[in-house]
């Protein structure tokens, strides 16, 4: 192994993360995080799916394990390095699931795989208006306790209240960081994917409602899903049972096809 594979291999494993082994050739599901959520967020995704299915979790520098590295503030960034680990030799089926920041990472990401010839099998997206939406008001630049505020109003009742100081003070600067870079992305415009794009969001999500969703149909020339499901902005924890048991049948493509949409 050259040191150039090997610095490479190395940082692929910083940044992607495998929590349970997968079958030979099984499909992979990239799981990119929310503003201030590190890989760990997506274990019950790979409890209930693998060995049929490769979850890969991954984790942004500025936390946890990497926490003494800086955080990045540009979410085009985060997208270009994950491409330059993800192997081209690797000719698995390429999921890319992304909840709420993660959303968008994965639909760069997309456009730069798209663009190099290696276009992802599905791109889901959670939680998140369409792309090319305005995304609303700004927090990164409230106080802490006004950050915090506006996580609690977020995560509503589907995710337990952090109560540890030690933890909070901790995760505050990943946080306010990857809310500095949600609010300053800009869309650029460009062609659609091709690939198919599946969107999903709670009912009640205060800041996703379904037809601010349903706008993710503009980013694709190939099929697109609307996928609505009980809960706010983090209706994923309370109902991963439902969400894996979709994901489950879309990469293996055992349920429906979904209807084509159209350019």
């Amino acid at each position: 192994m050259t040191t150039t594979t090997a610095t490479i291999t190395a940082e692929r494993h910083l940044w992607i993360r495998q929590f349970r082994p997968a079958h030979p050739g099984a499909p992979r599901l990239l799981c990119l995080p929310h503003a201030g959520g590190s890989a760990g967020f997506y274990l019950p995704f790979a409890q209930e799916l693998a060995p049929e299915v490769n979850v890969l979790a991954v984790q942004y520098p500025g936390r946890q394990d990497r926490r003494a590295e800086p955080a990045s503030l540009s979410l085009t960034e985060l997208a270009e390095a994950l491409f330059r680990l993800l192997d081209p030799e690797d000719q698995t089926p390429l999921t890319l699931f992304g909840h709420s920041m993660g959303a968008v990472v994965s639909f760069e990401l997309a456009r730069l795989l798209e663009a190099a010839g290696r276009p992802p099998a599905h791109l889901v997206a959670s939680a998140r208006r369409g792309p090319h939406l305005p995304l609303g008001p700004s927090f990164h630049h409230l106080g802490d306790a006004a950050l915090l505020a506006e996580v609690s109003r977020l995560n509503g009742t589907d995710v337990p209240p952090l109560e540890d100081e030690d933890i909070l003070r901790m995760a505050l600067p990943a946080l306010r960081a990857d809310f500095r870079a949600v609010e300053s992305h800009v869309h650029t415009p460009g062609p659609p994917l091709t690939c198919p794009v599946t969107a999903m969001t709670g009912t009640t999500d205060p800041r996703v409602p379904p037809q601010d969703a349903e706008t993710w149909s503009t980013t694709t020339r190939g099929p697109f899903t609307l996928s609505l499901h009980p809960g706010g902005h983090f209706y994923l924890v309370p109902r991963h049972p439902e969400v894996t048991t979709e994901l489950r049948s879309l990469l293996t493509q055992t349920g429906p096809e979904p209807t084509p949409h159209p350019a």
